[in-house]
């Protein structure tokens, strides 16, 4: 199971990607197995030589909890080194750290970061032309056999 943030994808040039595991509660665990997870806004900010998840949506599972935030900062685990090398990439202009997918890695859920830079406009609309293109090609040669 992978939970894909194709916002993400859509708004960033993905530079570089780290795997990092995180730090989850129980019911959250069940939430996310029941694919409930929203990467949509959601970044990852440094404070402290700690990584955290900020903005990640995961709704309440079907437990009893009673004070439940689902928008709560959840800690990645990086390795120190790895957290003063993200620092030292995020410190140039423009690029940022967002979550590019989640999935379940031996029976333990891992956070894709990705060290991204955001496209323009133009690169968007470049994107999607290609790909409405390429789409029409595939039909036509399908359509041909």
């Amino acid at each position: 199971m992978k939970i894909l943030n194709k916002k993400a994808l859509h708004n960033y040039h993905i530079l570089e990607n780290i795997e990092a595991g995180i730090v989850l509660s129980g019911p959250e665990v069940k939430s996310i197995r029941a694919g409930r997870l929203e990467l949509g806004e959601a970044y990852i900010k440094i404070l402290q030589d700690e990584a955290f998840l900020v903005n990640a949506h995961l709704p309440k599972y079907q437990s009893d909890e009673k004070e439940y935030d689902p928008g709560r900062s959840r800690k990645l685990l990086l390795h120190r080194n790895q957290i003063n090398s993200l620092i030292g990439k995020v410190s140039r202009e423009g690029i940022t750290l967002i979550p590019v997918s989640l999935y379940e890695k031996n029976n333990r859920f891992k956070v894709q970061v990705g060290l991204a830079k955001s496209k323009k406009e133009f690169d968007k609309r470049k994107i999607i032309k290609e790909r409405d293109h390429n789409r029409r090609i595939d039909q036509e040669l399908r359509g041909k056999e």
